[in-house]
């Protein structure tokens, strides 16, 4: 059964909902219960050298940095475990060998002194080199442990100058670890590299990257990205299709995260019950450099492969997420009360067809968002998910049919009109 773009989507607006926090009353499964645990922000100072330019109120970076971070220590909740880590603030010389290692953690992430917090960071002085992917593997390690939300808060005026250590491909292999942690980043130059550089970063595990001119753009920022760490949301279960239905994982309903590699299909698989229908919804995230003009296949099928409804979306480079999704209501039985109806098992295939250029790397793979929800199905035997191909090939023959009796209507008609135009 083929579904119509508007239905499609209609149920990519559901995905945006979910990840925009408006579902948050769901939890990430049917069997978990949402996490207690406090949630964990680690701030990453820029401390280089650069720092000590003056151009933001009148006032070097690195006094309305740490203006901000007293206004935003001020103001953390209760419930959130915060921890400081520079970068670039020992080392002063020219070895840019010791100068890449130059990353530190000035303050444990846990309950929050701030007395102590604000005390470490005023002792902080523009020193060395800006090693922006060691850093974030620190913060990363920093917030390993628990089950609570994850969030790094990455200021910086300038690009990484630590490579080959790139810091987008570090930020790509940090979400590749499947422990949902979200790198903000805040920028204090307005630099189209350095812009370009750390919304790299950002997208690759899903956070957000700001443009920040004074001081109080900047506090306010980070008072929100903190707040953000600590408000309820629906956190992503990770899983890792397969390459066929048959090992396919068995999902329920939730949100569920993955990885998918250029011109890959993964399957999943969903119990469904008689008088349920099923909601899917997929986006797939351009995380990186890709060729334009490609596409994405969201389909259920059988166990024996018979396709019963699909959901497809292409784009042509000028967008970093696409969505599809479908739907398959599977109609009530009619059974005494003491036999309990079988639920039908349904492949989940979703493909894409991104390509990209040579230099660019392909691993990990590129991240997905899987939406599965399982609501009662419509009563009406008419909804337009219940009709097609997906029942069967009834469909075809019905359309053959009326094609070859139009066909003989046709060519009768004009032999007649035929014979009568000879007559007279």
């Amino acid at each position: 059964m083929i579904i119509r773009r508007w239905l499609t989507v209609g149920v990519g607006i559901l995905l945006a909902t979910l990840t925009a926090g408006l579902g948050s009353a769901l939890p990430a499964s049917a069997d978990e219960t949402p996490t207690n645990a406090s949630p964990k922000v680690e701030l990453v100072l820029d401390v280089s050298g650069s720092m000590r330019t003056r151009d933001i109120d009148g006032q070097s970076r690195m006094t309305a940095a740490k203006q901000a971070f007293n206004e935003v220590l001020d103001a953390v909740p209760e419930q959130v475990q915060l921890g400081i880590r520079t970068l670039g603030a020992d080392y002063p010389g020219d070895d840019r060998k010791v100068g890449c290692k130059d990353t530190k953690q000035l303050y444990p992430v846990g309950p929050l002194d701030r007395t102590e917090a604000k005390t470490a960071v005023a002792t902080l002085a523009p020193t060395g080199w800006t090693p922006i992917g060691p850093a974030l593997l620190g913060a990363a390690d920093d917030l390993e442990g628990g089950d609570s939300t994850r969030r790094i808060v990455l200021i910086s005026d300038g690009e990484d100058t630590c490579g080959p250590l790139d810091p987008c491909e570090v930020a790509r292999d940090i979400a590749a670890r499947g422990i949902h942690l979200v790198i903000d980043t805040l920028g204090l130059v307005p630099n189209a590299k350095i812009r370009q550089q750390l919304t790299c970063i950002a997208e690759a595990t899903g956070g957000t990257y700001t443009a920040v001119q004074h001081t109080d753009e900047l506090s306010g920022r980070v008072k929100q990205l903190v707040d953000r760490a600590a408000a309820p949301v629906v956190t992503p279960v990770a899983t890792e299709g397969a390459g066929s239905c048959t090992d396919a994982p068995q999902l329920k309903p939730g949100l569920y995260t993955d990885r998918e590699k250029f011109a890959e299909h993964r399957w999943y698989r969903v119990d469904v019950l008689p008088g349920q229908e099923l909601r899917a919804s997929v986006s797939v995230f351009a995380d990186r450099a890709v060729n334009n003009d490609y596409g994405m296949l969201l389909r259920a099928v059988t166990v024996h492969g018979r396709e019963i409804v699909r959901g497809a979306e292409s784009g042509t480079g000028r967008t970093d997420a696409i969505s599809s999704g479908l739907r398959y209501p599977k109609p009530e039985l009619d059974t005494d009360g003491d036999v309990k109806p079988a639920a039908e098992t349904v492949c989940l295939q979703v493909s894409n067809s991104f390509s990209a250029p040579a230099s660019v790397k392909t691993a990990p793979g590129m991240p997905v968002e899987l939406t599965i929800d399982l609501v009662d199905a419509p009563d009406a035997a008419d909804d337009a998910a219940a009709f097609g191909l997906g029942r069967g090939w009834w469909l075809l023959g019905v359309l053959v049919l009326t094609g070859l009796i139009a066909g003989l209507l046709t060519g009768w008609i004009s032999r007649w009109r035929f014979a009568v135009w000879r007559t007279h």
